[in-house]
Order: C-alpha cells, then structure tokens, then sequence
C-alpha cells in the first residue's frame, strides 16, 4: 500500500509481483534492481524480500538495497508487535535477530524527498543465477544547489552481515559528490569490509572491488537523483 509517498510492502509479496507495481519501482530503482536478482524467473514468482532478509545471508541482493533506502520491518510475535530497522534482523550467517515465534509481516519504506535516488549493483562471476561477492547499495539526497544532504550506504557480501556504512555516507554528505567525494567513499567502503576468502573471490579482492562498486552505485544513484 502507499500513503503520502510511503510504502508499506507484505513481507511474503513475491518479488515478481513488486517488480510489476510502477509507483515502487519509481519510488525505489535501486530496491527493484536488488530484488529482481534473486534466483530465476521462476523462483520470483515465490521469492519475496521477507525471504531474502530472513534467510540471513551477508550476501543477500536485495538486502542492502533495503537498508540503503532506511526501511523498516513490522514483526509479529507471542509478545506483540515491534518495530526494526531492516540493517538489524541479520545478526550472522543465517541467523536473525528475530525471538522464537516472531515473523516479520512487512517493510515500511520512508516518503522520498524530491532530489533523491538510489541504486544497488553487485559483482559475480556470473551473470545471472549466482552469489555476490561484493553487492552495494546507495541512497542519497540532494539540495536545491545540488550538494548532497543525506546519503545512506550498504555493503553485501563483505562481512558476516550486510553492513549499514556511516563513514561511507558521511564522506557523501555536504559534498557535490564530485570525484574527490567519491573516493573518500570507496575508502570507506573498503575500510568497512570484515571479508573473508572463498570460491568466489578472495578478502583481498572483495575489499579493493567494494571501493570500485560504492563509487559506480553512487554515480547511479546521483544520476537519479538529479533526474527527479
């Protein structure tokens, strides 16, 4: 449903389904992209993104998508309702901050300012049909004179939980995300990688690849912004 600019989405929504609302997929670009990677076309007919935030993989795609865009979740328990931020429900490899017998209903997702935009890209070997090695996502806001003025990043794929990156943000803000802007980003973004080394990629290389990756999602997610 929306309300006033905002979302609320059911939790158990298949991706597909998301993919196909035209006011989310304008409001929120970069929680699609995201969205639209899990599995195969057949498997986003089911997918959801209660599903993929559930699952608790550090590499998750629509994850850090999610936590860029500063949603919350709706969860429903034995002991009532609560409220959370989405960057807290995964607490580790497969595991959730979510007590036995609570399930998340649905995500809010905040009005959008006029002058904001956001984007989610990942690397795998692949494709199509693989895991990240490095996924990064990237909210921000601009001012009238174009200076950016709230920004939120994501990393995936890098830690043992995808990461909301306050230094990565805050080398955006008060900047006209100009080329000295973004590589103060990229820094951080590495400087925030907790990586380890596997079949898909080695820690060395998730960590000099995430600082590539913030500064490409970041150039889309200005491009955005200064289009709306």
């Amino acid at each position: 449903s929306e309300k006033g600019g905002a979302y609320r989405i059911g939790a158990a929504v298949p991706g597909a389904v998301l993919c196909d609302h035209s006011g989310f997929r304008t409001a929120w670009p970069g929680v699609i992209e995201g969205l639209s990677l899990i599995g195969s076309t057949q498997i986003q007919g089911r997918a959801s993104l209660g599903g993929n935030l559930c699952n608790g993989s550090p590499a998750a795609d629509s994850v850090p998508a999610v936590i860029a865009a500063g949603a919350t979740v709706n969860i429903i328990g034995p002991n009532g309702t609560r409220k959370a931020a989405a960057e807290d429900i995964i607490i580790g490899p497969g595991k959730t901050s979510l007590a036995a017998g609570e399930i998340i209903t649905s995500f809010d997702f905040p009005a959008r300012p006029d002058n904001s935009g956001d984007c989610y890209m990942r690397l795998t070997p692949r494709t199509e049909m693989d895991i990240a090695v490095v996924g990064v996502g990237v909210n921000l806001t601009l001012d009238g004179s174009g200076t950016c003025t709230a920004a939120r990043v994501s990393l995936g794929a890098v830690a043992p939980t995808p990461l909301l990156v306050k230094a990565a943000a805050d080398a955006l803000i008060g900047t006209k995300v100009d080329a000295a802007a973004l590589d103060a980003l990229g820094k951080a973004a590495s400087a925030a990688c907790n990586a380890i080394s596997d079949k898909r990629g080695t820690k060395e290389y998730r960590i000099k690849t995430a600082a590539v990756m913030a500064r490409r999602v970041a150039e889309k997610a200005l491009e955005r912004a200064k289009a709306n």
